[in-house]
């Protein structure tokens, strides 16, 4: 479990920050610019001292202001990666991931560096110089230093958000592979929520140094808060289920989420866990069931709430046991009568259903 309480004032910015997310896994920190993020990664770091809080990683406690603990950033055992790469100019991209074994002091190494060489793609760029690198290979590498110092949890501060798309999609597997092969605790800053979506397990909301919700990413999706900082484009509901079987001809995986079998364009064997978001705006209503359309997946739906936003209605829905979201014009409502408690029917086109394999596989933890 990763446990954080922080309070402190700076200038006229105060921090309330309070939060609890299982450990290992990912947990996002997202807001808007001057929301908080950065000073809570500093306050983790030990780079900002807190007035009053506590944080505990996995049991350790490494500040507790009320215990007059706080252990000094250098003896953390907590890694940063920041936008920029911080590479050492003068050595080659083995000599700065081999810096990072400076910071092991005597703690187990359970990832080797041939193992992170493999996992991050190094091999090939070992004896490069710095200034050869792309700017994506140039994170892969700060990366790479990070897991050398086998830290008990990894700060990700906007760590691709100098990259330009090609880049930064270049980094994002590499990312995941993390994740999921490795398992270290990770808090990642981004104010990208599609990176939020593919990547994290957990998501602290923050505005203006406070918590506005804290949890799962399908939970924070559904909020209300979320909405109003992402906008009405990037609004939609996260299932995550198993590939019960492939349709290697059509392209179509259907996948159980419970209750609910969903089609979804994505190449997957059966058994694979896959997350998947369903933006709200690709969702269709209809009050019968519809027949003769190209939609793959109509389902039976109830109308939970209606959410007005400045120029739709976002309809909160319940089918097979999970929370749906459609976005729909105001005059939809009222010409077709939504309503909270009216049973009709949302379409999916299985190519508007974005779904992720999310494998939750590894057993081994760095840091200890």
């Amino acid at each position: 479990m990763l446990e954080f309480q922080a309070s402190l004032r700076r200038g006229a910015f105060e921090l309330d920050v309070q939060f609890a997310a299982p450990s290992p896994g990912v947990t996002a920190l997202f807001g808007r610019s001057g929301s908080g993020k950065s000073t809570v990664v500093a306050v983790l770091a030990g780079l900002l001292g807190a007035e009053r809080g506590r944080f505990a990683v996995k049991g350790h406690v490494l500040f507790d202001v009320a215990a007059g603990i706080h252990v000094p950033a250098e003896e953390r055992a907590i890694a940063c990666v920041f936008q920029d790469a911080r590479l050492f100019p003068h050595l080659n991209v083995l000599g700065n991931l081999r810096y990072g074994l400076r910071r092991v002091r005597g703690r187990a190494a359970p990832i080797s560096e041939r193992e992170i060489v493999e996992l991050l793609g190094l091999g090939p760029m070992l004896h490069r110089r710095v200034h050869e690198l792309s700017g994506g290979e140039k994170q892969r590498v700060s990366l790479g230093r990070a897991l050398l110092a086998q830290p008990r949890l990894l700060l990700l501060d906007e760590p691709l958000a100098s990259l330009d798309a090609a880049r930064r999609e270049e980094v994002l597997p590499y990312l995941e592979r993390l994740r999921d092969e490795v398992r270290i605790p990770i808090v990642y800053v981004s104010h990208a929520f599609d990176e939020v979506l593919r990547l994290a397990e957990h998501v602290v909301l923050l505005e203006q140094g406070k918590v506005l919700a804290y949890g799962s990413v399908a939970q924070i999706c559904l909020e209300p808060a979320l909405h109003a900082i992402v906008g009405e484009g990037v609004m939609g509901s996260v299932l995550e289920g198993n590939v019960a079987e492939y349709d290697a001809a059509e392209g179509l995986a259907t996948v159980k989420c419970g209750e609910l079998n969903l089609r979804v364009a994505v190449a997957a064997a059966p058994r694979e866990r896959l997350r998947i978001f369903v933006p709200a705006g690709d969702v269709v209503m209809a009050l019968g069931e519809v027949k003769g359309v190209s939609t793959r997946n109509v389902l039976p739906v109830e109308i939970v709430r209606l959410e007005p936003l400045e120029g739709s209605v976002l309809l909160h829905l319940r089918t097979g046991g999970r929370a749906l979201l459609a976005r729909v014009t105001h005059s939809a409502v009222r010409e077709l009568r939504l309503a909270e408690g009216v049973h009709c029917f949302a379409l999916v086109k299985a190519v508007a259903a974005q779904g992720r394999r999310f494998e939750r596989r590894a057993e081994r933890v760095a840091g200890g």
